[in-house]
């Protein structure tokens, strides 16, 4: 018998025709020891599970059992870990934890208790950083502190609530490796909720995708042994079945179910060719080093003198080409992008476009944030025609209206065009400021996560979207990510950055592979993993050791 149980579960919320049910129907049970990964997306009703497993929720109808009793509230013996931190700012983080084992163990002496707290604290990581308040750590510190608080109540099952999604992908890594070690050494019953495929074929024994109408699919079961390395498991055949088997599976059910307000635009045929505002603004152009880094750096003043962030940066673009900048947090990715922009001062060297010392900001270089920042009181539409009336003041208003509506439709976005920014979900608030962005028609795109706060599903849908409406339009790109998967599919070439401060370029990858390019297709072409490998290397590599000096200070203080 399973020490979580759900029996023909259902959960809706509201009355009526307000009424909308989230969970259907959900059979399942809970191995005690087991490692089960439920995989979903936004809306799936994944968070509303984990809920009703830490009896914070209560079932419409069925029944969610622990150890055959029915659960009816919270309990120590479930311990949660959310993807907010949710500590108290004045307690340290002995103090964090400390207040979790007061409250569960109050007849202990105060030794004991403490001894508790010592042994958590040290166990995640944290005895150096033990007096320090959370508004001194690191966003993987505070979540560190996260687990070793719910630790510390001696769970029999430890849910873990999408604890990873917003940490970078370095501190991602390094937590799920620890929780994984913290499981192997307890053999805690654990239940993660995620959205990355990785890291559910990377901890579990079970993956459970929860299907969009709130049901649960059948599940994948994960024979690779452990401990599973990221490394070792690229080069392993059953990895890249499972990966790709998971992977088809999600977006198969997820993007057939998605409602964006449009349709798919892979599947999309244009009614009409590009705008003819946009194909007069093309004209004229050189070819060859079209972009062209030169001895760039950038140096902010410090009260212990100047700091070096970026130095050396040399790199040639050709026009039309496509560059993924990758690396690991604070290596110099978004700095090298906005000085592109003319956002931000270059302090030594030069950027040239189109044979033109760059200079501040202008639409001739259009890019797109990880936020769109679109006026939520307008409409999808005029939001995207502020930019081009600016950029086409002798194109005619159906010229420049033929512009807006072109790129909203490459976009997916035919049918919300009039719709006010503010009723738009994040993915199509996205949408508008790609289509914005390249209905400006500029000599360079550059793209700063553009998809850093999306769900995974709605992310691989934008990547598609981008590679679609960038296959007809060929503008030159940048786009900076820290995604391994996104750099290699969007880009002609990776460029690998080492760690800062005094980041520079450390290895160019040239990605060899057939456009117009898909997310399956990529996973099932021969050479994808050998460029995978590559990138993944450079990033451990840097991981372990290749730092400034500041940086291996840091790390030592801090393996976040």
């Amino acid at each position: 018998m399973g020490i979580l149980k759900f029996d023909n579960v259902s959960k809706s919320f509201g009355e009526g025709l307000h009424r909308t049910e989230v969970l259907k129907g959900i059979d399942l049970e809970v191995a005690e020891g087991e490692f089960l990964v439920l995989l979903g997306f936004s809306g799936t009703g994944k968070t509303t599970l984990v809920n009703l497993m830490a009896g914070l929720e209560q079932p419409s109808a069925g029944s969610v059992t622990f150890k055959g009793k029915p659960i009816t509230g919270p309990g120590r013996e479930r311990g949660v870990i959310f993807q907010n931190y949710s500590l108290m700012p004045w307690l340290t983080v002995n103090g964090n934890v400390r207040l979790a084992v007061d409250t569960v163990f109050p007849e202990l002496p105060k030794a004991e208790r403490q001894a508790k707290v010592d042994h958590y604290v040290s166990m995640v990581g944290l005895a150096h950083a033990a007096g320090r308040r959370p508004a001194e750590l690191s966003g993987g510190m505070r979540q560190r502190v996260n687990v070793a608080r719910a630790l510390a109540m001696s769970p029999e099952v430890l849910l873990l609530d999408e604890p990873l999604s917003a940490l970078d992908a370095l501190t991602r890594a390094n937590l799920a490796d620890e929780i994984e070690g913290i499981w192997e050494a307890d053999r805690k019953t654990c239940v993660l909720i995620t959205n990355d495929v990785d890291e559910a074929i990377l901890l579990g024994d079970r993956i459970i995708p929860l299907n969009p109408d709130g049901t649960l699919a059948e599940p994948f079961r994960v024979e690779l042994p452990r401990p599973r390395d990221r490394a070792a498991m690229n080069h392993d055949e059953a990895f890249k079945a499972l990966r790709a088997k998971v992977t088809t599976y999600l977006m198969d059910v997820g993007i057939e179910a998605k409602v964006e307000g449009s349709r798919i635009l892979p599947e999309v045929t244009p009614i009409h060719g590009m705008p003819k505002a946009q194909v007069a603004a093309r004209q004229g152009m050189i070819e060859q080093n079209f972009l062209s880094f030169e001895q760039l750096h950038k140096i902010y003043p410090t009260p212990k003198g100047p700091l070096t962030v970026v130095e050396d940066f040399n790199l040639k673009l050709d026009r039309g080409e496509f560059i993924s900048l990758i690396g690991h947090s604070g290596c110099g990715k978004s700095t090298v992008l906005t000085m592109a922009a003319g956002l931000n001062a270059i302090s030594q060297g030069v950027i040239k476009l189109d044979g033109y010392e760059v200079k501040g900001a202008d639409p001739e270089r259009a890019v797109v944030f990880q936020s769109p920042s679109l006026f939520p009181w307008l409409t999808a539409k005029e939001n995207v025609a502020v930019g081009v009336d600016k950029v086409y003041p002798r194109a005619s208003l159906s010229e420049r209206q033929d512009v807006v509506e072109y790129y909203l439709e490459r976009v997916g976005l035919a049918e919300a065009m009039d719709k006010p920014a503010s009723e738009l979900s994040n993915g199509m608030r996205q949408r508008v400021g790609i289509a914005r962005a390249f209905a400006l028609s500029p000599k360079l795109l550059l793209l700063d996560e553009p998809f850093g706060m999306l769900d995974s599903l709605t992310r691989w849908e934008l990547q598609e979207v981008l590679m679609e409406v960038w296959d007809r339009t060929k503008v030159t790109a940048i786009c900076v990510t820290h995604d391994v998967d996104e750099a290699i599919l969007l880009a002609d070439r990776v460029v690998m950055m080492t760690n800062g401060p005094q980041a520079t370029i450390g290895k160019i990858l040239d990605v060899d592979l057939p456009r117009p390019r898909t997310r399956k297709a990529l996973l099932e072409h021969p050479d994808y993993y050998l460029y995978r490998e590559q990138v993944l290397n450079f990033l451990e590599e840097y991981e372990h050791g290749k730092q400034g000096k500041s940086e291996t200070d840091a790390r030592k203080a801090e393996a976040a």
